[in-house]
């Protein structure tokens, strides 16, 4: 009898134990997957079996924000735990030779944050935060391995001449570069990942899984089921893209499964932006992305631009098959691993983000004042969220557009002149949300930007007639 009440209570030990263990983290960010591209969101024509499992399995997310509507600066926005009013990247500037502005030295990543902490980390797929021999690498902010693309030029390329791994470039024989060859880079990346879990499976890790599908230049090894539809090549392509990004996603869950690490791992799955597609054109068309009733789609501050797919499971934690219309945004992400992994934040350090490590477990999104976005493309955009009132102003010298997304989650009514106590709130929020940097004026492009981009022009300008 004693012997049994022992085993019992041994058991109920190593239980708690292994209930307060630090879970793994698996974010895997896709380069362009719409809302509309999910088959839970309403996808009918592409087929998303895993990424559609993924969702009954654990949460699903209708208006969670991405940290602005392009590749760098959201994703720096992920990494950083800032929003685009304070982070050291706004925009998508390309330097002379290879890769994008680099993360100043002082920035702290989730990587670090985690690694401080004990945790494995590696990044796979495409980082576009700055070269390895810039202040911005990843081996310099967190990351212990690295495989794929750094820069996000070179990632439009599927069948590349080369990769890097672990900063050091490695070369894929027989592929142009261009659309033609018998590498599929992804085919690397993805045995790379899978490798990389394993080797690492009895010790807590972080991957930051930056899948470069659906991407254009949307180029694909075959295009499998969809050879036979009436559709274009593109078509077809994106298609097959967006399934080969939901099988691959399937490959990484049935490998925690098999190595019994699914209930101690959380996995998010979002896309960097809205939708890719401008609604009227064929591809969004042909597949709907803007049926969910939202405007704009990628390099817009409206909702069709920020609002992006995501979901998350983690059994026993993240509850199955909840749908949940409360916000969040991509600078949540570092406080919310901080926390799950026990990490203390650098002093100084204050980000944006707040936890949410409660939302995910089933209760209420954390309050907050405001949502802010900035984006520095063309002309500056500014947008601010409070409660369900949302402000765009669609460049510095334009007035401020004011929509009650309660009402109207089209954007469609401006109704700015009907508040003006509103506007001047949403003014005050924007002025208190941006701090200035002379990299992102809000007036217009940094000088330096416009000469990088000049000279990146007359490069490839160069090359072509080579």
């Amino acid at each position: 009898m004693l012997s049994r009440l022992l085993r019992l209570l041994l058991a109920s030990l190593f239980a708690s134990v292994a209930t307060a263990a630090p879970p793994n983290l698996i974010f895997v960010l896709s380069d362009d997957l719409a809302q509309g591209d999910v088959g839970v969101y309403g996808q009918k024509l592409i087929q998303t079996p895993r990424l559609d499992r993924l969702a009954r399995e654990g949460t699903r997310y209708t208006q969670a924000y991405c940290g602005t509507t392009v590749c760098a600066p959201s994703r720096t926005s992920l990494m950083t735990g800032l929003h685009s009013g304070h982070a050291p990247v706004r925009g998508n500037w390309e330097v002379p030779g290879e890769g994008q502005l680099p993360l100043p030295a002082g920035t702290v990543t989730v990587a670090q944050v985690l690694k401080s902490a004990g945790y494995a980390t590696a990044v796979a797929g495409k980082w576009g935060m700055g070269m390895f021999d810039t202040t911005g690498s990843p081996l310099k902010k967190g990351f212990d391995h690295q495989i794929g693309y750094n820069c996000q030029r070179h990632a439009h390329s599927y069948f590349p001449q080369f990769l890097y791994r672990d900063g050091v470039r490695f070369d894929l024989p027989g592929n142009t570069g261009a659309g033609v060859g018998p590498i599929y880079a992804q085919n690397v990346i993805q045995d790379d990942v899978l490798a990389w879990i394993r080797a690492k499976k009895d010790q807590p890790f972080f991957l930051f899984y930056a899948i470069t599908l659906p991407h254009g230049t949307h180029e694909i090894d075959h295009v499998g089921i969809y050879a036979d539809k009436p559709w274009t090549a593109q078509q077809k392509a994106y298609a097959a893209q967006v399934t080969r990004l939901d099988s691959d996603v399937g490959r990484v869950l049935d490998l925690l499964a098999e190595l019994k690490l699914d209930h101690n791992t959380l996995v998010i799955v979002a896309g960097d932006n809205g939708s890719s597609f401008e609604p009227a054109s064929p591809m969004g068309q042909l597949f709907n992305q803007a049926g969910n009733g939202l405007r704009g789609y990628k390099r817009a501050l409206y909702e069709g631009g920020l609002r992006q797919a995501a979901l998350a499971r983690w059994p026993g934690n993240v509850p199955a098959g909840r749908v949940s219309d409360e916000p969040w945004a991509f600078w949540d992400f570092l406080p919310t691993a901080a926390e799950l992994a026990g990490a203390k934040l650098p002093a100084g350090f204050k980000p944006d983000g707040l936890s949410l490590v409660s939302f995910l477990r089933g209760g209420p999104a954390p309050k907050r004042d405001y949502f802010y976005w900035e984006l520095h493309e063309q002309m500056p955009t500014q947008a601010v969220r409070f409660g369900d009132w949302k402000a765009v102003r669609p460049r510095h010298d334009r007035p401020l557009e004011l929509y009650d997304l309660a009402t109207d989650v089209g954007e469609t009514k401006n109704v700015a002149t009907a508040h003006p106590d509103l506007v001047a709130k949403a003014e005050a929020l924007m002025k208190a949300a941006h701090v200035d940097d002379p990299n992102w004026p809000l007036t217009g492009r940094a000088a330096q930007r416009n000469a990088d981009q000049g000279a990146n022009k007359q490069k490839q300008k160069t090359r072509k007639s080579e």
